[in-house]
């Protein structure tokens, strides 16, 4: 009787033990799926050769960004920065350069703004970047920043004989306004921004 008690003890000790190997694999299996699924997302919504944002994400982060505005009434503001003579970097210096510059510069644009921001390869040589809780007139700020950081860059020396150089325009978000008239907007502004520039003026960003 004692026995057989003691034998059923040890297969239900032994049932149990393998119960929770069960448990353990299942639970492992299900995190490593989880991480997996985690880690796709972010390659989808992230550009490879800068390590930034995409253009896929911007809808889905851009739309963060302005509910967080709107609920909470803060200013947002959106800048479009475009690499002025991009081509003529290529063509001068060859393509993998032209890599080089544009993570450089995406580099650059990243340490130049707070985490709680927000910066997209937009286009080929365009990027995008979205500061939370921040107007128009408080963008300077950060578009000197910009400035600082690409005079030490050129000041390196990268590219022999040419300094690179950046259109920015600058949008403020204000409730009502769609993505795209924030987008439309900043692109106006950029354009007029590489107009001046090459017309002499000393002018880099159009608000």
């Amino acid at each position: 009787m004692v026995l057989g008690l003691v034998a059923l003890l040890a297969l239900l000790n032994t049932h149990l033990i393998s119960k929770r190997h069960e448990i353990r694999r299942v639970r492992e299996e299900l995190i490593s799926r989880t991480i997996q699924h985690e880690l796709v997302r972010q390659q989808s919504f992230t550009d490879p050769l800068t390590e930034i944002y995409n253009r896929h994400s911007l809808e889905d982060v851009a739309g963060r960004f302005i509910s967080h505005a709107r609920r909470l009434k803060k200013p947002l503001t959106l800048m479009l920065i475009d690499v002025d003579r991009f081509k003529e970097v290529n063509t001068r210096f060859g393509h993998l350069t032209g890599d080089v510059v544009l993570a450089d510069t995406a580099a650059l644009l990243k340490n130049s703004v707070r985490g709680s921001d927000a910066v997209f390869r937009y286009g080929g040589d365009e990027f995008l970047v979205i500061l939370a809780d921040t107007s128009s007139a408080d963008a300077d700020n950060v578009v000197e920043r910009i400035r600082s950081s690409l005079l030490e860059w050129n000041r390196a020396g990268h590219l022999a004989g040419l300094e690179l150089s950046l259109s920015i325009g600058v949008s403020e978000w204000s409730d009502g306004k769609t993505l795209d008239e924030l987008l439309d907007s900043a692109d106006r502004h950029m354009y007029t921004a590489k107009a001046d520039r090459k017309v002499g003026k000393a002018k880099s960003i159009g608000v």
